[in-house]
């Protein structure tokens, strides 16, 4: 593994964060003699971030771990347009209500995770519409649209992954680039900062902010990219069958995040404790090499620790009483999932599809008749059995061994 001078770089790489430096011996020797200051910017276009976020903030926490200053930029402005990385089409337009909304309830996720403080090393939050929306059209284009060639443009991925599928990229998009590379040289200006950090996939917008930035100002700044996270089977981080994995409790209960926790694939366990957690990399590696039921001991502590740091200490104590309480003892706990079930009854199927179990009626079906749908411990086998709940019952409704639920009625 490669060694650093920097503390900074040191703690990215030990982590597993690093995928690309735009100049390593440059960053490393920026970071070994003072306070670098480091940002990564985040589209608010819904009210929540989700676990495909996470390795993202987790590089701001570094950041700040190693003795440096984050600064989280909330894309208000940018969001306007859309990011086209990886999308193969336009996104939805959001208004100013919206996206103000949007930001005041992703702000909380990032108090959990970052010091917001005067110090030296006190994490910023800023909306990068404060500047964005200031511009003039024929100033941009004529002191920031100078420095991009449409030759180079077109070479980027997020350009050329639209125009390979022959799906439209508007003008407006097309823009995307030029504005989160005006956010690089405007913080390095206003800001002193000196790293732009980010997925692998904005690896061609950071580049872009650092060349801006050197034509426009002369200034040398950096850029660090991290893998693109994916399970072992194969999966984008962030989605599951019921759907994004939410950081916000409003959007998402603690049981079910600390749920998805506990079911990593056993080949990602040590992978995601170095990721996501903050326990000692010594520790890391005895738990990776647990072997048989006691893997499982480690997927219940990485559970507990990224609930902890996402959602707090006393969510993940009662998301994982919960989970004891349903596993070991086969009782409901507090956290469980629940759905009332109307007075008239509700299909089993309809039920497994509501709760977001499956995808869909005919999924449910499969598995119902796979034998892996049991209603207070008995297998369910007609897909067109009523569940019905006395006033003051409540039934359980489980889905193999991993996916549980409440019933009550109405």
């Amino acid at each position: 593994m490669t060694t650093y001078d920097s503390d900074l770089l040191q703690l990215l790489n030990e982590r597993g964060h690093v995928h690309q430096v735009t100049d390593s011996a440059g960053l490393d020797a920026l970071a070994a003699r003072q306070t670098v200051t480091g940002y990564v910017g985040f589209d608010p276009t819904a009210p929540s971030l989700h676990i495909g976020n996470l390795a993202s903030i987790m590089l701001l926490r570094r950041v700040q771990q190693a003795g440096h200053r984050p600064i989280v930029i909330m894309g208000g402005g940018t969001a306007k347009v859309g990011d086209p990385s990886g999308k193969d089409e336009t996104r939805q337009m959001l208004t100013e209500d919206v996206l103000s909304a949007n930001i005041a309830s992703i702000k909380s996720s990032f108090e959990k995770m970052l010091r917001f403080d005067d110090s030296e090393t006190g994490a910023l939050l800023i909306n990068n519409d404060d500047w964005l929306s200031e511009l003039g059209y024929i100033e941009l284009l004529r002191d920031v649209g100078s420095h991009f060639t449409i030759n180079r443009m077109l070479t980027f991925d997020s350009v050329k992954l639209r125009l390979d599928r022959e799906q439209p990229l508007t003008f407006l998009e097309f823009n995307y680039m030029i504005m989160q590379a005006y956010d690089f040289m405007k913080l390095s200006r206003d800001y002193g900062c000196q790293l732009q950090l980010g997925g692998s996939d904005q690896w061609g917008n950071i580049v872009n902010g650092i060349e801006l930035t050197r034509r426009m100002d002369g200034k040398e700044v950096f850029g660090v990219t991290a893998p693109l996270i994916t399970r072992a089977d194969g999966q984008k981080m962030g989605k599951s069958v019921s759907g994004a994995i939410w950081l916000n409790e409003d959007q998402l209960p603690a049981y079910d995040f600390w749920q998805y926790w506990r079911n990593t694939d056993d080949r990602d366990v040590g992978r995601f404790l170095k990721l996501f957690t903050d326990l000692p990399l010594d520790e890391i590696a005895r738990l990776k090499a647990l072997e048989g039921n006691e893997i499982n001991t480690a997927k219940a502590i990485l559970a507990d620790e990224v609930t902890k740091l996402v959602r707090g200490e006393e969510a993940a104590k009662s998301a994982r009483a919960t989970a004891e309480q349903t596993f070991a003892g086969g009782g409901m706990g507090e956290d469980l999932p629940t759905l009332d079930i109307p007075a008239e009854g509700m299909r089993v199927g309809a039920v497994l599809t509501a709760l977001g179990f499956t995808a869909s009626n005919g999924e449910a079906k499969r598995k119902i008749a796979e034998g892996a749908v049991k209603i207070d411990g008995e297998t369910v086998s007609d897909p067109g059995f009523l569940i019905e709940i006395a006033d003051g019952d409540e039934a359980r409704l489980s889905l193999g061994k991993k996916k549980h639920a409440a019933l009550r009625k109405t």
